[in-house]
């Protein structure tokens, strides 16, 4: 039924008078499903184990001080002083269990006087997350890629460096590497270092790591890893071979002349598609003992044009090539093998929500355990949020090539604008806590469906 215009149009009165009094308000109705996901998940228990071994009892307990940053992160908010403009939330507090929340000064406190012992715990919390999920999967194949990202801060922190940075020159950081489940599209660990290190710093070791938590409970799963030039070295792949993991490495081409020497003596070429054409060969460099199979890539590309254009003239475009080469020890064809290698995007996809949606390049304080364990609650809060969309909807995707997630997942930055942040109010009717919002149907569709899928998978 068409509506008349009366029924549409209405005054648009500017209001002259604001009051503010104290009300059972929140401007983040949609918590109330992380808190029953929460609940369900023991998650506040679980950071409680986390710091069990300390002695001092404050008020406010670590445990609640890392639950808090996770509920921080996932609002959408960065720096510890934000905690201000939500400190009355209702809906905050009640998902907290606090009938208060701790000012920043005692947040600031909290993160610095934990111990690296608690660090630990947490990031071991944080890797029983996905394993656990990983174990109810119980996934043919587990894809694992691992890489760096750089956290860089204008002033000082313990444990800090000068070191590459490409967009904040000459600033102090910390460069963590991460290791990424493709499947699930979440962060299984991550290995806290200062900003002046290599990335392979400390990179065998800890893949190796990786590898040995997930087969603990995936031990006939195949296993598949994606790394980056700066892991290229014949320990990692000798380490890697002899766990019986399938891996593609990019090759640095500046460490070695012969990869030149192969491309520019080649005369034929095989075609992956219209733009990109290939080669292969079994090689090793000299101070290498075993051969593997190496992969030469070219993609045509247009070149610049460097010289002085006449509008009224046509000028044609000239075209070039980009290489690359991938050392590999799978045996499928060349095609599937660019194509699984050139997955490793998704990756840097994952980092970018990481640090634009749950603020993970943020440094908040001066001590180093304090900015790890910021860190862990911006992995844990990504890791939430997609552990949260697998419990309510199905898988979407079966194994691509690319080896992309297996399900269609969200931004939290779109959650929060689709149903995290609704105006609400907490009531009593009948003596019945009851949280009121406005009649929107499309929310209250999406916030039934959540709360329904969560309870039928308790």
């Amino acid at each position: 039924m068409k509506p008349s215009k009366p029924s549409v149009h209405g005054r648009s009165t500017p209001i002259s008078n604001v009051r503010f009094e104290e009300q059972k308000l929140t401007s983040f109705s949609g918590l109330i499903i992380f808190q029953k996901f929460f609940a369900r998940f023991g998650l506040k228990e679980r950071l409680r184990k986390c710091f069990r071994h300390l002695k001092i009892n404050p008020i406010y307990g670590h445990h609640v001080i890392v639950l808090l940053l996770v509920v921080h992160l996932i609002l959408g908010y960065r720096e510890l002083r934000d905690l201000r403009y939500y400190q009355d939330d209702e809906m905050v507090k009640r998902l907290l269990g606090l009938k208060r929340l701790p000012d920043v000064a005692t947040v600031s406190r909290g993160l610095a006087n934990a111990d690296e012992r608690s660090v630990q715990n947490v990031r071991g919390e944080n890797r029983a997350v996905i394993i656990e999920r990983l174990a109810s999967l119980r996934l043919a194949r587990v894809t694992m890629d691992f890489d760096g990202s750089v956290q860089s801060t204008g002033r000082h922190a313990e444990g800090t460096a000068v070191g590459y940075n490409k967009k904040k020159k000459g600033q102090r950081s910390y460069y963590p590497l991460f290791c990424t489940i493709a499947q699930t599209d979440q962060v299984l660990d991550a290995h806290h270092r200062a900003g002046n290190v290599h990335d392979s710093n400390g990179a065998k070791d800890f893949i190796v790591q990786c590898i040995v938590e997930v087969r603990k409970v995936l031990p006939n799963a195949q296993i598949e890893v994606r790394i980056d030039s700066a892991f290229f070295n014949e320990e990692i792949a000798k380490a890697l071979t002899a766990l019986g993991i399938e891996f593609t490495i990019s090759v640095p081409f500046e460490r070695f002349a012969k990869l030149k020497t192969f491309i520019e003596s080649r005369k034929r070429w095989h075609f992956l598609n219209r733009e990109v054409s290939y080669f292969e060969t079994k090689w090793k460099p000299e101070s290498w003992d075993k051969r593997y199979r190496f992969l030469f890539i070219r993609k045509q590309v247009k070149k610049q044009n460097k010289a002085p254009i006449q509008l009224d003239l046509f000028v044609p475009q000239a075209y070039g090539y980009e290489f690359k080469v991938i050392v590999t020890n799978k045996s499928i064809g060349a095609v599937k093998v660019v194509s699984f290698h050139d997955g490793r995007g998704s990756q840097e996809g994952i980092f970018a929500e990481l640090k634009s949606d749950c603020q993970m390049g943020y440094i908040p304080v001066t001590t180093r355990v304090g900015n790890q364990l910021y860190l862990f609650s911006a992995i844990l809060a990504h890791n939430l949020n997609r552990e949260l969309q697998m419990h309510v909807q199905p898988i979407s995707r079966h194994t691509t090539e690319k080896r992309a997630a297996l399900w269609k997942f969200e931004q939290i930055k779109t959650l929060r604008c689709y149903w995290l942040q609704r105006a609400g109010r907490i009531i009593r009717p009948k003596g019945k806590v009851t949280l009121s919002m406005s009649g929107n149907p499309t929310v209250q569709k999406e916030l039934l469906h959540h709360l329904d899928a969560i309870e039928n998978a308790a």
